[in-house]
Formats: C-alpha cells, sequence, structure tokens
C-alpha cells in the first residue's frame, strides 16, 4: 500500500500541514485536535511527542511541551490515545519528536506501535542521518514508516543531494538557522534560499517550515514549495483559544 504520505504528495495543490503538541492544552485533547484539523481541510498533521529537552523547538513549542509532560502525556499515553485514530482519520499524520524517547521505548517496538496505530512517518531531528542509514532505516522501511530529514539554508548543496536522495517522502526545508517561531516574515535571504533550492530539481518535493503564521508566509513559503508547515503560531492560537476555534485558525491561512 502507498504510504498516505506520498498519496497526498502527488495532489495538486499547496499542501498545509498543522503541528501542535500532544497533550496540550489538556492531555485528553489530543484525538479532538487531529479530527478538528481534518474537519477543516488540513493537508497533513504533526504530532509532537513532548521532551524535556526540545532543544530545536522555540519558546512556545517549549512552553507546551512543558506543559503536555506536566499534564502526564508519555509516549505510551499518546499510543493509547490514537489506538483508534483510523477510525476517524484518513489524512497523513507525522509523529515528530526526539531520539532519546523513541530510544527508551525501543526502535523497534516504538515503529511497530507507529505502524499499528496508522502513523505514516517520523520527524527526528537530532537523529543523525548516518546513524540512521546505518542502524535504524532498515527498522522503519519493515514498517512503512517514512523517515523526514530536516535542511536549512546553511545545509551544503552536498548534503542536500544525500538528503535527497536518503528520503523517500519529502524534505522538511527549515526556513532560517533559528529555532521554531521566532521570525516575523520571510526576508530576501529566506526567498533567495527558496529559490535556490527550487532551482535544484530534488527528486523529493520539499515543505517549508519555521516561521509561517498567517496566510502571507503561508503563500510565501509555497511559492516555490509544495506546502508549508505550521506550528508555533498554531500552538499560540490554542493556548488563547482553546479546542473551539481551530476551523477559525485554518481559515485564517487558507483566506
Amino acid at each position: 500500500m502507498t504510504n498516505r504520505i506520498n498519496q497526498k504528495l502527488q495532489e495538486n495543490g499547496k499542501l498545509l500541514s498543522i503541528y501542535f503538541t500532544a497533550g496540550y492544552p489538556s492531555l485528553n485533547d489530543t484525538v479532538h485536535i487531529i479530527q478538528d484539523l481534518e474537519k477543516c481541510g488540513v493537508d497533513m498533521i504533526e504530532i509532537g511527542l513532548p521532551f524535556s529537552d526540545p532543544l530545536a523547538d522555540g519558546p512556545t513549542i517549549q512552553k507546551s511541551s512543558t506543559a503536555a509532560l506536566g499534564n502526564g502525556m508519555t509516549t505510551e499515553r499518546l499510543f493509547e490515545q490514537l489506538a483508534g485514530i483510523r477510525e476517524t482519520v484518513s489524512i497523513p499524520l507525522i509523529v515528530m519528536g526526539y531520539f532519546n524517547p523513541m530510544l527508551q521505548y525501543g526502535v523497534d517496538a516504538f515503529c511497530k506501535k507507529c505502524h499499528e496505530i496508522g502513523i505514516d512517518g517520523l520527524i527526528m531531528p537530532d537523529l543523525p542521518l548516518n546513524v540512521y542509514r546505518s542502524e535504524y532505516e532498515e527498522i522503519f522501511k519493515k514498517y512503512g514508516l517514512i523517515n523526514v530529514f530536516l535542511i536549512t539554508p546553511q545545509t551544503s548543496e552536498e548534503r542536500i543531494r544525500i538528503i535527497d536522495e536518503a528520503s523517500d517522502g519529502f524534505i522538511y526545508m527549515v526556513s532560517s538557522a533559528s529555532v521554531t517561531g521566532s521570525k516575523e516574515g520571510f526576508g530576501n535571504t529566506q526567498t533567495e534560499y527558496f529559490e535556490r533550492i527550487a532551482t535544484m530539481n530534488l527528486k523529493n518535493p520539499q515543505i517549508v517550515g519555521f516561521g509561517i503564521k498567517d496566510a502571507d508566509t503561508f503563500e510565501a513559503a509555497t511559492k516555490n514549495a509544495k506546502g508549508a508547515i505550521i506550528g508555533s503560531a498554531f500552538i499560540k492560537h490554542l493556548t488563547t483559544n482553546g479546542i473551539s476555534q481551530i476551523e477559525a485558525f485554518v481559515k485564517s491561512i487558507r483566506n
């Protein structure tokens, strides 16, 4: 069976992916948020597995992680919550987190559980490409999971080509070298970077993350890429409004 991520990437139009932290604002909001996001027309969802030391995350996502852990969210609890998710949700679901919780759970056991639930891919920013290829690639593939790699404006062309060759879904294109949620729109540097990657004609489509927060930044990010990921702005929305106004947020991006 074709992975749902690959099916989605073949569709026309620009893809909107939303990231949120599992177990935030409240422990049992996870499934409700996923179902609502799909109903509102979101194309993919990244489910953040909270971790106590989230190095790549900005203050908004860090705070949501800390709160989710305080609410009692764990890897096991997340798997329990997602047990029947495929009965109601059909869009691609990606677990994004750090390698440490996955390692503690057991990489094979973690991937097996993801497969059973219907998770389509994983994003582990701190799992080095060479370690993945030498030690874990076969496990990911055995369970039909796509591993998504990140590139930044500082990533060399040579490394981007290696990542492209190792990828079988999309490439997560970090718009800047800073942490999530810290940019106000895109400057010339980002625009030039987006255009430069587009001219490389990579085999995997790119989805842009970091700094996308409204319709304007979504449009700018997707001018040369297949889609964009919104994280911090959505978590700020949840912090302010709870889970009752998800539709209004999604509409504000795709006005």
